[in-house]
């Protein structure tokens, strides 16, 4: 008798490529927010995001960011491949443009905004969860928090969240 035994996470560790658009920020804020995951085994990957404003006149949790890229690195806590909860350490490469408010005391006619563009590097955490069906289409949802490093713009904290959807494949 021969009998052939088959790991069930055999079939996933072949895909480990993963390309996602995160929905939530292109609805709610008119960002192209792109990313790329590369499985590393089991139990972590490494990837990336890229953001990008479509419309700098949108108000919101963070309205002043017109561009970022972000490299990441989770730790995935689930018996399933590289999938379920995960932890999410990041780096946030980001710029953007604030207006400052002059208010001159001798001439009120004559106060203004002025328009400041900056380049700051955020450093955070996020959690999350991700589904993989057995076709390889991905959801996740995952939200975190930075704190700028350099100190260039004119918040101190960034966000890093939203729902996503993708394809792994190999």
């Amino acid at each position: 008798i021969t009998l052939f035994a088959q790991n069930n996470n055999s079939y996933y560790s072949e895909m480990n490529n993963e390309l996602k658009i995160n929905m939530s920020n292109l609805i709610g804020f008119k960002w192209l927010d792109i990313g790329y995951e590369r499985i590393l085994n089991e139990e972590s990957s490494i990837g990336f995001g890229t953001l990008i404003s479509l419309d700098n006149s949108i108000e919101g949790l963070d309205e002043y960011r017109t561009f970022s890229l972000t490299p990441y690195y989770r730790h995935f806590f689930s018996n399933k491949y590289a999938q379920g909860f995960f932890v999410e350490a990041f780096t946030m490469l980001h710029t953007g443009k604030y207006e400052e408010y002059y208010y001159n005391d001798n001439d009120p006619h004559n106060s203004r905004f002025d328009d400041h563009k900056y380049t700051d590097l955020a450093v955070g955490i996020s959690v999350g969860g991700k589904w993989v069906t057995k076709r390889g289409f991905i959801a996740e949802i995952y939200g975190g928090i930075g704190r700028d490093m350099i100190g260039n713009s004119d918040t101190e904290v960034v966000g890093r969240g939203g729902v996503s959807i993708g394809y792994r494949f190999q």
